[in-house]
């Protein structure tokens, strides 16, 4: 799960327009952040953008798949970012803020928030 440097800052500034965007390596590669909220993935030079029931249907539509990090394995909650969603920031910002919003849904409460 290989990520170049080139294809993450790529990536990181395409999303710079969401707020402050933090990257961290995670089991070979890259979790992406907007604003603290861990909202998307990099693995071999593919952006994932967190997924639910609800954004399954659009994305599949637009050409997503399923991220699977090792052949045979079930599905995770992310998706391929739509191939045309690279080539327009515009597009991409806006499945990255519907990611967002999927993560804000899932994302558990700490011990100090309420749920």
């Amino acid at each position: 799960m290989a990520v170049s440097a080139d294809y993450r800052d790529f990536v990181l500034e395409q999303l710079a327009p969401l707020g402050q965007i933090a990257s961290r390596a995670m089991f070979g590669g890259v979790g992406v952040y907007a604003n603290g909220l861990f909202f998307a993935l990099i693995a071999d030079d593919v952006l994932y953008l967190k997924g639910d029931e609800t954004l399954r249907p659009e994305l599949e539509a637009a050409g997503a798949q399923a991220f699977k990090p090792f052949d045979g394995d079930k599905a995770m909650a992310y998706w391929s970012a739509p191939a045309e969603a690279l080539d327009d920031q515009e597009i991409l910002l806006d499945w990255a803020r519907k990611s967002l919003a999927v993560a804000a849904r899932k994302r558990k409460p700490s011990s100090g928030e309420r749920a």
